[in-house]
């Protein structure tokens, strides 16, 4: 449960917040109960307004190291490298009274400087890990093509989901194009959009059923998967290109591409890369 008392950034706040972490380390466990995690005193601190997950390159501000382990700040939206003491992170959070983070690779978030894990399940954090990375169930993948519902973006601008603008980021209206059609191929859109959701069955098979039309029929088959985790760095940024242009629960109206951008420019040996036409 929210706290009666809200805590702005104080040093009574602060104190108050490392004795609930020192009181959960002491504790048999040293990972925060669910009680425990969603007591943040920091949370009404997020701007969304200055968050920006389709930054060109998730580096650190400070460092311009990337890294598996950046943070994005939650109150100004730059990003810093690790939570450990003397790191960026936890330096911009004395230096600045800046809180609450969200590590981009994981989605979980942290309090920082006294590092301790928010849980991801609080509710007034779904909004911020469905714009990280957004997920479908089967359910939704099915009525995508049915619904023409509009959604809104969080400065009230209306877009239909799967029907968003992408950044031309110096002459990449090309790729831009290509994106946009293979966004409306159903049986490769909806494998990318369910990509992140793939795990191993309780067998050990990488395997899920799969409706394949043949001869104007629908004819269930087996079909091979392959897990998320294995798929190569352009297949990642696709499926996450795709999953942003399909979202409903965009902070922006438009895509910024530029991650694929960079994939398929590496992928290709730079053949194909920004500012050049191909």
């Amino acid at each position: 449960a929210w706290p009666n008392r809200v805590h702005h950034q104080t040093d009574g706040g602060r104190k108050e917040c490392r004795q609930s972490t020192m009181a959960a380390n002491q504790s048999s466990s040293n990972t925060p109960t669910l009680e425990e995690a969603v007591e943040c005193p920091y949370l009404d601190t997020i701007n969304r307004t200055v968050l920006d997950f389709d930054a060109p390159d998730h580096a650190c501000s400070i460092t311009l190291e990337s890294s598996p382990h950046i943070y994005a700040c939650l109150v100004c939206g730059k990003f810093f490298r690790g939570k450990g003491k003397h790191t960026p992170a936890y330096t911009h959070s004395v230096e600045e009274g800046h809180f609450v983070y969200v590590h981009l690779t994981k989605g979980t978030f942290h309090c920082l400087p006294d590092d301790y894990e928010i849980s991801r399940d609080d509710p007034s954090l779904r909004d911020i890990r469905l714009a990280l990375h957004p997920t479908f169930t089967r359910e939704e993948v099915d009525k995508l093509d049915k619904d023409r519902e509009l959604a809104r973006d969080l400065f009230g601008r209306r877009y239909l989901p799967g029907f968003v603008g992408l950044n031309n980021l110096n002459r990449t209206d090309y790729l831009n194009a290509v994106v946009t059609a293979l966004g409306h191929v159903k049986p490769l859109r909806d494998f990318f959009l369910m990509a992140a959701n793939n795990t191993n069955s309780s067998n050990g098979h990488k395997s899920g059923g799969g409706v394949v039309p043949l001869n104007g029929k629908s004819k269930k088959r087996l079909v091979q998967q392959i897990e998320h985790a294995e798929f190569s760095p352009l297949a990642k940024s696709f499926s996450l290109l795709l999953r942003n242009m399909w979202s409903p629960h965009r902070f922006k109206s438009s895509v910024d591409p530029h991650m694929l951008v960079q994939a398929v420019s590496v992928a290709s040996n730079k053949r194909y890369h920004v500012c050049k036409q191909a």
